[in-house]
C-alpha cells in the first residue's frame, strides 16, 4: 500500500493547518443552519491548498462543494464536452464534513473533529485521484443535529453523481468502531400543538378547555406505549410550552417529540402509533391537536457498506490503530445521523475513532468538545483522515473494490429515497 504511505506523509503534512482548523471551531461555535464563519473557514482553507470551493452549495448557504478530477478544479482547462465525458465516467467519491456545533455545548458531538478529518482526507487524496483519472469531492453538509442538511442536498440532486460516499465520526474513549461501522437508528420529529379555550381557571374553569391537559394527556400516552414497542425503538419528548399563568386555562400548549427505530419500515409504523396517542389525547382532553410530523426530514437508519469499511479498517490498522470485532449481541436503539439518508442512495461508509479520552466521556456532554482540541484527538484526526483517504483512493483505483461495493448496495435494495 505505496500509496497509503505518500497519503498518511500528506496527511501528516497537513497536521498545523487541521489542528488550527479544528481549534477555531471549537472555540467559534455555530449552531446548524449558521454555520456561516465555519464554512468560510474551511473555504479559506481549501482555497490555501489551491483548492476552490462553492460556497452556498444545493441552495444552502452554509453547504460547501469542492470537486477535483475531470470537470473538477484540477482540470480547468478541459475543452467544453469533453471534460463532461470524463466526468460521467470517471469514478466518483464523495467525503462528507460535518460542523454544525450544539446549542449550549458547542462541539461536543465532535463536528469539529468531522470537518479536520474530511478536510484532512481531500486535500491529501485529491492529487492522487486526480491523478489516476477519477473524481473526488468534499461535501459540506449543514445542520446534522436539527435540519437533515444531507437530505436536502440529497434532494437538491447533490449525490446524483456521486459513485460512493464516506465520513468518519469521533466517540468516546480510546477504542474505534467495528468493522461494520457505527450502528444508527431512523428518527423523525414529531411537533404538537394543542388548542383549547381559555378562561379563568378559578372563576369560571367550566368554560375553557385545557390545552395543556392535552400536552400532558399524550406526554402520558407515549410513556404508556414505551411499554409495547420494540427493544430496537425509542421515543422521548419535551413540552416546548405549558401556558402562559396559573391562573388562565391554557389555549395553546405545544411538545415535540422523536421517534426512533432500526428499521424504515418500523420507523413509519412507530411514528403512525406515536400520532394516534397525539389525536386520542384531543378527544379525551375537548381540545384541537395540530400535528406537524417531519418538520426537518426524516433521518433514515445507517446502511454500512462492508465492503468500503473493510478498507476503511485496513487503512486505520496500517497506522497501529487496533480495530474491535463486532460485538456479539447488536446493541439496542442508538443515535441517528442524516448520513444513513446518504448511505441509501450511494454505497457508504460512516465508521467512528476514539478519541483517547476518559471511556465515561461521550458526545453531546460538553466535556467531549474539549477532548476534541487535545494532542491525542489530533493524533486521532490524523489516522482518520489517512484511512479515509486511502479509502478514497482504493475506491477510484481498484475496480474490484468499486465491483464489491456496488454489488453490496444492490443485494441491500438499491437506492431508495424516503418519501412519505
Amino acid at each position: 500500500m505505496a500509496e497509503d504511505i505518500e497519503l498518511g506523509q500528506r496527511v501528516d503534512a497537513l497536521r498545523p493547518d487541521l489542528t488550527a482548523l479544528v481549534r477555531d471551531l471549537y472555540a467559534h461555535p455555530e449552531i446548524g443552519f449558521e454555520e456561516h464563519a465555519t464554512v468560510a473557514r474551511i473555504a479559506a482553507l481549501l482555497a490555501a491548498h489551491g483548492v476552490p470551493a462553492e460556497v452556498g452549495a444545493y441552495g444552502l448557504p452554509t453547504a460547501l462543494r469542492a470537486t477535483v478530477g475531470p470537470d473538477g478544479a484540477s482540470d480547468p482547462g478541459a475543452a467544453e464536452g469533453a471534460g463532461e465525458d470524463a466526468a460521467a465516467s470517471a469514478p466518483h467519491f464523495a467525503i462528507i464534513a460535518e460542523y454544525d456545533a450544539l446549542p449550549g455545548v458547542g462541539h461536543a458531538c465532535g463536528h469539529n473533529i468531522i470537518a479536520g478529518i474530511a478536510v484532512g482526507a481531500f486535500l491529501a487524496a485529491a492529487p492522487v485521484v486526480a491523478r489516476l483519472g477519477g473524481r473526488l469531492s468534499l461535501i459540506g453538509t449543514p445542520a446534522e443535529e436539527n435540519g437533515g442538511g444531507k437530505e436536502l442536498i440529497i434532494r437538491a440532486g447533490g449525490f446524483d453523481d456521486v459513485d460512493a460516499a464516506g465520513m468518519v465520526h469521533p466517540a468516546g474513549g480510546s477504542g474505534t468502531s467495528s468493522v461494520l461501522g457505527q450502528r444508527t437508528t431512523g428518527v423523525r420529529r414529531i411537533g404538537v400543538t394543542y388548542h383549547g379555550r381559555a378562561a379563568h381557571a378559578a372563576g369560571a374553569p367550566w368554560l375553557g378547555r385545557n390545552a395543556l391537559d392535552g400536552v400532558v394527556t399524550a406526554y402520558q400516552g407515549v410513556a404508556q406505549l414505551r411499554q409495547h414497542i420494540l427493544p430496537t425503538d425509542r421515543i422521548h419528548g419535551i413540552i416546548t410550552d405549558g401556558g402562559a399563568a396559573p391562573n388562565v386555562v391554557p389555549e395553546r400548549a405545544a411538545a415535540l417529540f422523536y421517534v426512533r427505530s432500526a428499521e424504515i419500515d418500523t420507523l413509519r409504523e412507530l411514528t403512525r402509533r406515536v400520532v394516534a396517542v397525539l389525536e386520542g389525547a384531543a378527544i379525551s382532553t375537548g381540545t384541537r391537536a395540530e400535528i406537524d410530523v417531519d418538520p426537518v426530514p426524516p433521518y433514515l437508519p445507517l446502511q454500512t457498506n462492508v465492503a468500503l469499511t473493510e478498507r476503511w479498517a485496513a487503512a486505520l490498522t496500517a497506522r497501529g490503530r487496533e480495530v474491535p470485532a463486532p460485538p456479539a449481541v447488536v446493541p439496542q436503539g442508538g443515535p441517528s445521523t442524516d448520513m444513513g439518508n446518504v448511505s441509501r442512495v450511494v454505497p457508504s461508509i460512516h465508521p467512528s475513532i476514539g478519541l483517547g479520552g476518559p471511556d465515561d466521556v461521550f458526545p453531546h456532554n460538553a466535556d467531549f468538545a474539549d477532548l476534541t482540541v487535545l494532542p491525542a484527538a489530533l493524533d486521532a484526526l490524523v489516522d482518520a483522515a489517512t484511512a479515509l483517504a486511502a479509502t478514497a483512493v482504493a475506491y477510484v483505483s481498484d475496480p474490484a473494490l468499486r465491483e464489491a461495493a456496488a454489488a453490496e448496495f444492490a443485494a441491500a435494495g438499491g437506492p431508495y429515497r424516503w418519501e412519505e
